[in-house]
């Protein structure tokens, strides 16, 4: 990779400890580590690669905490535009039993490509449908391919609806197969070490897909190789009124019972959480994803951001499934994280560089990691570049870069380096032709809902 120079961007947001802004700023990174960032006139006069970032704001690369790339696939289906979580679920599992290999894969790289334009240079995926001959291995493929570090998590659904839960029978898996596969997806590609691009994931479903057993059998798997546990939980109501009927539980509760809170675990959405389970949640350093375009397009309700952030615990964004959001925009996603907050009263519930913080250092730190989500010397070098001087940011970045590029339109990155490597350069995906892939992603998506 050798030594790449990024100089005289209008201002480089570092999300360091120190919270540092630096006009006329740069970075240094020899392969894949950041080793100086500061004023362009303290940095290297030359490297192998040197990029001008004049005009241009320099963040840390965002980091996705949550998503479902397959989805991408059945976007806007018209059956299921206005329902609740449970309505549409049960709308989309028969469309999504006709998934095979090919369809993972290539809605795989559709939906990375909307995540690396938008900002994001970590992605964490969460596929817990596994019919024909789809397997993890297809979207880990993908990832490779488009250079973006992925977080794969092996999920799955093993309670069908002749067992009282809510996906069909035909879309469950075997709980002894789903443990044997997601063992063989940890030995064949997590990667422990700093820098990893790929790591994998123990990510049960929801209370309402998977048995007691099969979230005590995950944390037992997961906590034998050291990985970390993921699921759906307290999302809608709905939900919180099946963990009740079946379990005697509210979800954190239910969740608490099986082993299932520590700072190896984080949840997907935390809507419907109170007072007493966010104590709860901070003392026991447990994470959450906040997805706000999914828990509004399923008017699931509004997690209580603010309050998780004050009490310590540890919030990412996430963009959720692409049929639940209809997009993979992850820097629209932190500026309705901002907005969201603001909606019950308080114009100061989520300021802009917190919205900003909580997509670099805040999903770092739930998916484990303190060796990405900032630019500092000894970082993974991930990080982007967003012009100042277009249409969406004019008027605003002139006031405030940072603050401009959530408060305004949000923009695709001119540039893009993940792991020492330009992966965006002039607003251009490098690692991908998209025209031929949206027209066989088109293809697969139209053939899925007929064959339906």
């Amino acid at each position: 990779m050798g030594t790449l120079l990024v100089k005289h961007a209008r201002m480089v947001v570092t999300m360091d400890n120190d919270r540092r802004q630096i006009a006329d700023g740069g970075l240094f990174v020899r392969d894949n580590v950041i080793e100086m960032v500061g004023p362009t006139a303290e940095l290297p006069d030359t490297a192998d690669t040197v990029i001008d970032a004049s005009d241009m704001l320099i963040l840390p690369g965002l980091v996705n905490t949550h998503h479902h790339l397959y989805q991408t696939l059945t976007r806007a289906v018209p059956a299921a535009q206005d329902a609740i979580l449970f309505n549409w679920l049960t709308t989309l599992y028969p469309i999504w039993a006709g998934l095979d290999s090919e369809a993972i894969y290539v809605s795989a790289k559709v939906g990375l490509a909307e995540l690396i334009l938008s900002g994001c240079t970590t992605a964490s995926d969460h596929l817990y449908i596994y019919p024909n001959d789809a397997t993890i291995d297809d979207e880990i493929r993908a990832a490779e391919e488009m250079g973006v570090r992925f977080h794969a998590s092996r999920g799955s659904m093993s309670r069908g609806e002749s067992d009282g839960g809510l996906p069909p029978d035909s879309v469950v898996e075997d709980e002894e197969d789903i443990l044997k596969d997601t063992r063989r997806a940890i030995e064949t590609y997590h990667d422990a070490a700093p820098y990893a691009m790929t790591r994998i994931v123990v990510a049960p479903c929801s209370p309402f897909s998977v048995t007691e057993d099969l979230m005590r059998e995950s944390t037992k798997l997961a906590r034998a190789y050291g990985v970390q546990l993921h699921t759906h939980l307290a999302e809608t109501l709905d939900e919180e009124e099946y963990c009740k009927a079946t379990a005697g539980k509210r979800p954190l509760d239910y969740a608490e019972s099986l082993g299932w809170l520590g700072d190896d675990v984080w949840f997907a959405h935390g809507v419907h959480i109170n007072d007493a389970e966010i104590a709860k949640m901070a003392k026991s350093h447990t994470g959450v994803a906040h997805c706000p375009a999914s828990n509004m397009r399923l008017a699931s309700g509004i997690a209580p951001i603010r309050a998780y952030v004050d009490a310590g615990v540890p919030v990412g964004i996430g963009v959720d499934g692409s049929a639940s959001n209809d997009g993979s925009h992850l820097l629209a996603e932190t500026r309705l994280a901002m907005l969201l907050q603001r909606v019950t009263g308080n114009p100061a519930g989520l300021s802009a560089e917190e919205a900003l913080w909580l997509a670099t250092r805040g999903g770092a730190e739930v998916l484990g990691r303190d060796d990405i989500g900032q630019l500092a010397p000894g970082k993974a070098a991930d990080f982007i570049g967003l012009r100042l001087d277009t249409l969406g940011y004019a008027g605003g970045a002139v006031h405030d870069p940072m603050a401009a590029t959530v408060f305004c339109q949000p923009q695709d990155v001119s540039l893009s380096v993940i792991n020492g490597n330009v992966v965006v350069e002039d607003g251009q995906l490098l690692t991908l032709d998209l025209g031929p892939t949206i027209e066989r992603h088109n293809q697969i998506a139209k053939a899925l809902v007929e064959k339906a």
